[in-house]
């Protein structure tokens, strides 16, 4: 699992103006961390535009692609419910994994829509998850891939709070990691991108991890876990 990371409040240094709620600066941080990462891989990419490595760019309906594309919209959803942690619970383990979510996958999304910016693709699409075949095709359920949440369940834990929050968080969380978990192995076992196929290994190693530990939070909170995906 990936180390844990504090969220540090500092106020304003004029003194005259209030600080800005933690969640923004939770947003603001993890967009300078998508930002960096993707100038990381724009570097990178003059290696790319050499010819150093590769023999050609991967296409629209290549594994690298597609994986690249739609994990990146999955783990939006992650880093969306996450956000939400800040000012619903009050449990400091639910607070420091909300954070280490949020920050590890919104560095990861600005990898892959870096890749795919450099390969000159679309950054956004119709996440019909065709690259992995018919059987993930037929899979998705109402034009979302497995494991994310519905507008109704979102609904819902926008509105919850304390220990309500902490469980229904949990559950749609572990269920989100779940659904996530079956394209990065496919992402490792079939992308041409060495890269790719890296970052999906540690999305595996990552949240499978994650996985574990919230179903022992969920339990000692008195939830229990949503059917898998």
């Amino acid at each position: 699992m990936s180390t844990t990371l504090t969220p540090r409040t500092t106020g304003d240094p004029a003194g005259d103006a209030p600080a800005a709620p933690r969640s923004r600066r939770w947003l603001a941080a993890g967009l300078v961390a998508v930002i960096a990462a993707g100038l990381l891989v724009i570097g990178g990419g003059l290696a790319v535009a050499l010819g150093v490595g590769r023999t050609d760019t991967p296409t629209a309906d290549s594994v690298d692609a597609g994986f690249s594309l739609d994990m990146s919209h999955h783990h939006l959803q992650a880093v969306e419910m996450a956000v939400l942690a800040q000012g619903r619970s009050t449990d400091p383990e639910v607070l420091s994994l909300a954070f280490d979510i949020s920050q590890t996958q919104l560095n990861q999304v600005g990898r892959m829509q870096g890749w795919l910016t450099l390969w000159g693709l679309p950054i956004t699409g119709a996440n019909d998850m065709s690259w992995m075949g018919s059987s993930m095709h037929d899979h998705s359920s109402g034009g979302l891939m497995p494991g994310m949440a519905t507008d109704d369940e979102l609904t819902a834990l926008r509105s919850a709070s304390g220990n309500d929050f902490d469980v229904l968080f949990l559950q749609l969380m572990i269920r989100h990691h779940q659904g996530g978990l079956e394209m990065a192995q496919y992402g490792e076992e079939h992308a041409s991108e060495a890269v790719v196929r890296g970052l999906a290994r540690s999305i595996v190693a990552t949240q499978s991890a994650e996985t574990t530990t919230m179903a022992s939070m969920l339990a000692a909170r008195g939830g229990s876990p949503l059917p898998a995906p």
